[in-house]
């Protein structure tokens, strides 16, 4: 028997390489940030760790995104995927320093979540603070689970 609280599980995959349908739009995103910030600040690539979990009105993405610029990330809806790209700056060595051990990425990244949930990305907001990224998509309510009264008509002569 299954308890009335549970929610159903809203399958969402986070792709980390697959930008399918975003294609033109990285590609846009990264020559927007390569003029800001300059090429060689993309040299690297690096792959920022997702959550994604619900909440009864919501879907949520959380990204970590440390050190991050907000102008250098950009968040775009389309259909049933939400794209995050962007930016994150290499952290340079000052004066006569230099470093042993670099095992934090740098560099761009586009990740891309597909919602198995019809959601209004069109409402979605996003918020970066201490270093986190936070999208919050509206979820579609479900009408399946809804009885619709439907009006039966008669005819007189028939």
């Amino acid at each position: 028997m299954r308890s009335s609280s549970m929610r159903p599980r809203i399958h969402a995959m986070a792709l980390p390489s697959e930008v399918g349908d975003f294609s033109d739009e990285v590609r846009r995103v990264f020559l927007e940030l390569g003029r800001a910030f300059g090429s060689e600040a993309l040299a690297g690539e690096c792959v920022p760790p997702i959550d994604v979990y619900e909440t009864d009105d919501t879907l949520e993405i959380a990204v970590d995104l440390p050190g991050v610029d907000p102008m250098a990330v950009r968040v775009l809806g389309k259909g049933d995927s939400i794209l995050i790209a962007g930016e994150k700056a290499a952290r340079r060595a000052r004066g006569e320093s230099s470093f042993h051990l670099v095992e934090r990425g740098y560099g761009r990244f586009a990740r891309v979540v597909r919602l198995a949930r019809a959601c209004d990305t069109a409402q979605a907001r996003a918020r970066l603070s201490g270093g986190q990224l936070r999208v919050s998509v509206p979820k579609i309510g479900d009408r399946r689970g809804r009885a619709i009264p439907i009006t039966i008509s008669t005819m007189a002569n028939g």
